[in-house]
């Protein structure tokens, strides 16, 4: 009979947090595993001491690395994994035996912790149970007192280890938020807090519920004091925060001056160095940036700006938001994917902008790389003819007028880009437009579909109208349908001669 694994969380540092159930595994343990630092004693250890049996087999799990450098062939990552595997087959011996296990885990087994790639590598081969402890950023806030998140506020736990741009951006985009991994990343995760307009209110808080516990504003903090054992509470109800369209232009401050000018951007179709150096200029100069969530997203984080992100169908409540900024004297930009003016923001704030209040408010559309200039640029020169740009969505026009529209640019041979073929609600449209438009264009009419063209998963399929495949197309697929005049080289590049076919 094998025995059985126990990781078990000791909370944060102070012995008296270690759940009544903790200490009772760790007490009838034949087996007590724990890991511990390149040159330094096991802290996991130090904490349940008090709690070891005599007799108890211990398994010191030394890391090979932690923050410098390795020689091994894989690097950090491939001596790292090399090491968990060594340490699973150390326990699985002990465990083959029929010993009971218990693995110490600081906080909590299962947070950022290194039980984990133990469980990972023998859950499956051994009966296990995990069990909960206190995580550090519980003890934290108990240290300051600060209340974290209220009521509906969202709460982000975020690793210092992230990339700054992306670090600052979650942080502007949520209420309450807890940074760990600090040490040498204490600067750049200081430089993410201001530049989200958090900093103001941020709480570090080193070794929670140790003995040499400490807390102190973030901006009184020395950086080359900052330990591993460290990390920041950034209360909800404190700072800077991103706002919603629910919070309306109240959350803004208003600039003096008059109204201020509505900025509509193209973000092009994903790549960073496809957004014009016209884009990325304005967006370094305005205050706030309105936008679906995903395309607001795309948008650096720096110190002044807020953001405004919200779902994917409510575009003229946006575009009203963004005008009631600029009403105020706020400099606004609303971001679309793609050129904002094809199937994007633009029509949707001149929607709104036609209301009398915003008479005052002037508009500007900044183009963008668009959706069906790049998949054409993928494919050859598919559009190097006459061609037209249509959307299947019928969310704001009826089926039926597609249909006539489809009818008529199949009718006149023109190459047609399609956007919006389908979504998680919409499933029958393409098998709908490539029914129409068989019936006035041959079978082997070449159709090119681009999916997430410019992104690391981008793909490019050729085929033709026959064999298009409708139940293949999603919301990330854009589709060129060639005129009866494109052709197919031996590379598989299509393109449109310019001369009518």
């Amino acid at each position: 009979m094998t025995g059985r694994l126990h990781g078990v969380g000791l909370g944060p540092g102070d012995p008296e947090l270690i759940t009544l159930k903790a200490a009772r595994l760790i007490a009838a343990a034949d087996v007590i595993a724990y890991h511990a630092g390149v040159g330094k004693q096991s802290n996991a250890r130090r904490i349940a001491a008090d709690l070891i049996p005599e007799g108890a087999i211990e398994e010191e799990l030394r890391y090979p690395v932690t923050t410098g450098t390795t020689e091994h062939p894989g690097g950090y990552a491939g001596a790292m994994a090399e090491f968990y595997e060594e340490c699973a087959a150390r326990l699985a011996v002990h465990l083959e035996a029929g010993r009971s296990v218990v693995v110490l885990a600081e906080g909590d087994p299962l947070f950022y912790g290194s039980y984990m790639y133990m469980h990972d590598r023998l859950a499956d081969r051994f009966e296990t149970e995990v069990v909960p402890g206190v995580p550090a950023f519980a003890a934290a806030t108990a240290t300051t007192a600060a209340p974290l998140v209220r009521q509906t506020d969202v709460l982000t736990i975020l690793p210092g280890t992230l990339p700054e741009p992306e670090l600052a951006r979650r942080l502007a985009d949520t209420d309450g938020a807890i940074i760990m991994k600090l040490g040498r990343t204490f600067p750049k995760v200081v430089s993410a807090l201001r530049q989200a307009g958090r900093l103001e209110g941020a709480l570090y808080v080193e070794r929670a519920s140790m003995p040499e516990e400490r807390w102190l504003p973030v901006a009184d903090v020395d950086a080359a004091s900052v330990p591993y054992f460290s990390l920041i509470v950034v209360p909800g109800d404190t700072g800077q925060r991103s706002s919603t369209l629910s919070e309306g232009p109240e959350a803004s401050t208003a600039s003096a001056g008059g109204a201020a000018e509505v900025l509509v951007i193209g973000l092009g179709p994903g790549p960073d160095h496809w957004i014009t150096p016209e884009v990325t200029a304005a967006l370094a100069d305005v205050q706030h940036v309105v936008g679906y969530a995903p395309y607001v997203n795309r948008v650096p984080q720096r110190e002044g700006l807020t953001r405004h992100a919200s779902g994917n169908t409510v575009e003229v409540d946006r575009a009203r938001l963004a005008l009631d900024l600029a009403l105020k004297g706020e400099r606004v930009a609303v971001v679309s994917g793609g050129d904002a003016g094809i199937f994007g923001m633009a029509a949707a704030v001149f929607e709104a902008a036609e209301d009398e209040e915003y008479a005052d408010v002037p508009v500007r559309v900044l183009p963008g790389l668009s959706a069906v200039q790049v998949v054409a640029a993928r494919a050859g020169a598919p559009i190097g003819g006459d061609f037209a740009v249509m959307s299947l969505s019928d969310r704001l026009k009826p089926w039926a007028l597609i249909e006539k529209r489809l009818r008529a640019v199949a009718e006149a041979d023109l190459v047609l880009a399609v956007y919006n073929p389908a979504s998680r609600s919409r499933t029958t449209q393409v098998a709908d437009a490539r029914r129409v438009l068989l019936e006035h264009r041959s079978a082997d009419t070449v159709v090119i579909v681009g999916r997430d063209i410019g992104r690391a998963e981008e793909s490019l399929t050729v085929t033709t109208l026959a064999d298009l495949d409708p139940m293949s197309i999603d919301m990330k697929c854009l589709l060129i349908v060639g005129a009866s005049g494109s052709r197919v080289t031996a590379a598989g590049q299509v393109w449109t001669p310019r001369s009518t076919t």
